[in-house]
């Protein structure tokens, strides 16, 4: 596929572009980083340094790109954190002029917003804009549990409460869900769910809850969902894959003892991802 990914940069470390770009090519994909920010190293840290670039400059880039006639090659637009609506407004535009020239891509977004135990750690206003105006602009959607229950406007403690959740928000636009770091009252005890929805059904997959919660796992997430469900066709395979190599990543990060996630250190789990997990369809 070719894929027009818009998110943040880092030199040091994997989120944003720097963390989707390499597992996409290394899967075979041809991927167009247009960066929404150039930082040194994630916020997390609690000190970058770098340019946050004007939705101007981005829309700029993208015209460029228009400008070489290949917006229509496009197979996928993916999208991870929006710290402005006015970047935002400059991805939904991105989508509309890629789904003009090619009505088959697709618009993967994930909505990043906030976690349990850490709230919501965006701008006043970007989850609102996130709800109202680019949910229901996305084909396919990667929130966490804490996310969904956002954007559903309610707040889920059992599996079929999440699928009806996530039924509330597909029914405002987006066909493909998966639903990540789940918990519910019947997931044991040291683990957590990943749940995903399709019109064609229902499917979870269980994994050890590990000690750790390293920046970039949900843009790795979002990258590898979109590439497996638009090359395979099945939720249940794209759910299988993508767990199964995010498992390996986060061990291997676990094994080097690192705070950045060891995407090349598990490349081979990231092109050939182990069957690791049971997928068992709920619906």
């Amino acid at each position: 596929m070719k894929i027009l990914s818009i998110q943040s940069s880092v030199a040091y470390g994997h989120v944003g572009n720097s963390a989707a770009v390499f597992p996409l090519q290394r899967l075979g994909h041809e991927v167009w980083p247009v960066l929404t920010v150039h930082f040194s190293n994630h916020t997390g840290y609690g000190a970058w340094r770098g340019p946050l670039l004007a939705p101007a400059d981005v829309a700029d880039v993208i015209a460029g790109i228009e400008d070489r006639g290949v917006l229509g090659q496009a197979d996928a637009v993916l999208s991870g954190y929006q710290g402005d609506p006015a970047v935002g407004a400059v991805v939904l535009d991105a989508v509309a002029k890629v789904k003009a020239a090619n009505p088959d891509a697709v618009y993967c977004c994930d909505p990043v917003m906030g976690d349990v135990g850490r709230g919501m750690f965006v701008k006043p206003g970007i989850p609102e804009y996130l709800r109202d105006s680019v949910v229901p602009q996305a084909d396919i959607l990667t929130p966490n549990h804490f996310e969904l229950d956002f954007l559903a406007g309610r707040t889920t403690t059992t599996l079929d409460e999440v699928l009806e959740a996530v039924d509330a928000v597909r029914d405002r636009g987006p066909r493909d869900v998966l639903v990540t770091s789940v918990l519910h009252g019947d997931v044991p005890e040291g683990s957590l769910d990943v749940v995903a929805v399709s019109d064609a059904g229902a499917w979870v997959v269980t994994t050890p809850l590990l000690p750790i919660t390293p920046n970039g796992c949900g843009d790795v997430t979002a990258a590898l969902y979109l590439a497996h469900l638009r090359s395979t066709g099945s939720p249940a395979e794209a759910l299988s894959r993508t767990t199964s190599s995010m498992f390996a990543v986060l061990e291997a990060t676990i094994a080097a003892g690192t705070r950045e996630i060891q995407l090349v250190a598990a490349q081979d789990a990231i092109a050939l991802p182990p069957a690791s997990f049971e997928v068992r369809q709920v619906r």
